[in-house]
């Protein structure tokens, strides 16, 4: 399943986001992957959560290297039971252009690696209605 928090930016999403990730840690059997562009407010998420800034992975620059990079962690850690990945329209080329493309991929990935996903995205629930809903819902 791909869980979107929508909002405009400075509304909260973060703070949300690494909330939602501290509870998941708690709960899941899992491994839990926090993924954000900078090194910044990554002292909030708890210790046992992998916290990966792509800021670290400069030459990651388009959706499928970014896929990429996702089976790659998958790959080498089959116990991953959540990723958050926080402000997804910094990384990358994503785009609210391609956000439906790359929202269809990450159905492809929870569906293959039984992993669900949480992303925060900076636009309105009308900025992103291309997006098709089944395997995919608002979380806000």
């Amino acid at each position: 399943m791909v869980n979107l928090l929508t909002g405009p930016k400075g509304s909260g999403k973060t703070q949300q986001m690494i909330e939602q990730a501290n509870q998941k840690a708690k709960s899941c059997n899992g491994n839990v992957v926090f993924i954000k562009k900078t090194h910044r407010d990554t002292a909030s998420v708890t210790f046992d959560i992998r916290t990966i800034c792509m800021d670290d992975f400069t030459s990651i620059t388009n959706i499928d290297e970014y896929i990429g990079f996702l089976y790659g962690m998958y790959s080498s850690n089959h116990d991953i039971e959540c990723i958050f990945i926080d402000g997804i329209l910094k990384h990358a080329d994503i785009s609210l252009e391609n956000i439906p493309e790359f929202v269809e991929r990450l159905k492809k990935i929870s569906s293959e690696c039984g992993i669900d996903f949480y992303v925060s995205v900076s636009a309105e629930k009308d900025d992103l209605k291309d997006i098709a809903k089944d395997g995919c819902c608002f979380v806000n």
